[in-house]
């Protein structure tokens, strides 16, 4: 009759931190905004050259905004935690091998989150550097 209890406890504290946990997550996870927005993509190159691409677009995540900025050419990885950029306009940055990535910056701050899940809001300026350690 006692483990059966112990074990009864268990499960419900067990079902309360989830539901916690679950219930933190949404609220405070990325919010999005629906319908049409202009944002800025800026890339700067190993070279530290800039390229602006002026977008308009209904995405609501930066990885789906990329596909609406004419010329802008994206490649990656799916990983994870989404999509690993690996190389922008043909310029490869692969850590494994150079030590070299793309971070993404949100309004002149590092983005917290991955492109997948970088949400956008209209007049946003994103940047995609080549970064190397």
């Amino acid at each position: 009759m006692k483990n059966n209890k112990k074990r009864l406890l268990s499960m419900i504290g067990i079902i309360a931190v989830v539901l916690v946990f679950a219930v933190g997550y949404f609220a405070f996870k990325p919010q999005t905004q629906k319908g049409n927005k202009n944002i800025t993509i800026e890339v700067i190159n190993s070279a530290e050259e800039s390229m602006v691409y002026n977008v308009n677009t209904d995405a609501e995540f930066l990885g789906d905004a990329f596909k609406d900025a004419e010329g802008l050419e994206i490649k990656g990885e799916q990983g994870q935690y989404g999509l690993m950029i690996t190389s922008v306009n043909g310029e490869e940055a692969i850590f494994e091998d150079t030590g070299a990535y793309w971070s993404i910056k949100v309004n002149g701050e590092y983005g917290m989150y991955g492109a997948d899940s970088q949400p956008i809001a209209d007049g946003d300026k994103y940047q995609l550097v080549y970064t190397k350690d």
